[in-house]
């Protein structure tokens, strides 16, 4: 598996961007029993940034904390199921864009640690390489449960729990 980190915020740098997201990546691969011929690039960029990606393709003018583009459809026809597996000559599982802020924002409004925050948004982001989705509310529980086995195995805390209360 290849994994490759482009870095356009300097912060990134300091976090070592790289080994989380082979950890993510590895923890996802090991999860669905893929193989590891895929590849995935991930931009680590700020709020500015991705704001501009979210308005050119979302419509959405305004930071976010993670997106994703995948390389082809590969969603779940049936509300609730895995998607298929991917397949065929092309590698490529296709592209996230990461945000700083947002990622730095988010893990402490939810005393989390920075690291796996961002592990978790990039699992979820892998997950949407996959064809795992969240609009619908069965394929939303299953993304979820995934991610909660996915993050349990690294000794991440289940990022959905409300761990204020």
């Amino acid at each position: 598996m290849t994994v490759d980190v482009i870095i356009e915020d300097a912060r990134w740098a300091d976090v070592g961007l790289d080994a989380l997201a082979d950890k993510a990546a590895m923890g996802v691969f090991a999860a669905l029993g893929l193989d590891a011929d895929w590849e995935i690039c991930i931009m680590a960029c700020d709020d500015a940034r991705i704001a501009e990606l979210n308005a050119e393709f979302r419509e959405k003018p305004t930071p976010t904390n993670v997106l994703s583009w995948p390389s082809e459809e590969r969603g779940a026809e049936v509300d609730g199921t895995h998607p298929a597996s991917p397949e065929g000559p092309d590698p490529e599982l296709g592209d996230i864009a990461i945000a700083f802020e947002t990622c730095d924002r988010e893990a402490r409004d939810a005393g989390k640690r920075f690291e796996d925050h961002v592990t978790h948004l990039l699992v979820h982001g892998i997950l949407h390489l996959l064809g795992y989705d969240h609009i619908r509310d069965q394929d939303a529980t299953l993304m979820e449960a995934l991610e909660t086995k996915i993050l349990g195995k690294m000794g991440i805390a289940d990022p959905y729990r409300d761990i204020t209360g």
